[in-house]
């Protein structure tokens, strides 16, 4: 008999926001697997730590600092093998996902790699978009409006026109691109609709105007805009 893959979804930060159903795996996990950048700390290990065993067995999968997707690639290969093994062996694989592990989750890589050998459930998580909207009292979309997500690196004539065509809109992953979005946004007229939210559900959560919003911004950081009417008036 092997064991059954999980991946499952920590939420944004929080550890209240892990649900009952991820919290109740994690625990009685006997092995749990995350990736982990070169020299630092796991934050989906962060976020689930209360829960995890003391005698677990734990795979970390390396992942190296690098834009080349060479070596990340042969980490997730090192990793899904890592995981494939214990699977094999008959136990049940947890794999602690930031967020939710299907929503620019880097589940999807391990996914890829060992779904058709073993059995995978896929356990949701709340996602750092709600989590920013709920932190910022700003309600993304209503009726028929539609949401776009665009990460932060994209190229800026391409966010521009995203932004431009969108009708509310949740730019991710701002960090180094902080002051390209933000005069796209203000070139489009927008400033005054877009809000900044950066460690969304954390004790060093904040909230701003993008207007308001000077120097660095953290990987964890989003912006959001809507151009809607309050959908309650």
């Amino acid at each position: 008999m092997t064991g059954k893959l999980y991946g499952v979804g920590v939420g944004p930060g929080d550890p209240d926001l892990i649900t009952r159903k991820a919290w109740r795996l994690i625990e009685s996990a006997s092995v749990i697997a995350y990736p982990i950048l070169e020299d630092a700390r796991s934050f989906a290990r962060r976020i689930a730590n209360d829960a995890v065993r003391s005698d677990a067995k734990v795979i970390k999968i390396k992942i190296p600092m690098s834009v080349e997707r060479g070596p990340a690639q042969a980490a997730y290969d090192k990793g899904a093998a890592d995981i494939a093994d214990a699977l094999r062996a008959g136990d049940d694989v947890i794999v602690l996902c930031e967020g939710d592990p299907f929503f620019y989750g880097s589940f999807m890589y391990l996914h890829a790699r060992l779904k058709d050998e073993f059995e995978v459930e896929i356990v949701p998580g709340v996602s750092s978009v709600t989590a920013c909207a709920a932190a910022a009292h700003l309600p993304l979309s209503a009726r028929n409006e539609a949401l776009t997500i665009i990460p932060g690196p994209v190229e800026g004539s391409l966010l521009r026109a995203r932004i431009e065509a969108a009708e509310a809109v949740a730019v991710m992953k701002v960090g180094r691109h902080l002051e390209k979005i933000k005069q796209i946004v203000e070139d489009a007229g927008l400033l005054d609709a877009a809000w900044y939210v950066e460690y969304a559900s954390l004790p060093e959560q904040v909230v701003m105007p993008l207007s308001e919003k000077t120097g660095d911004a953290p990987y964890f950081s989003m912006i959001l805009i809507s151009k809607g009417k309050d959908p309650w008036l």
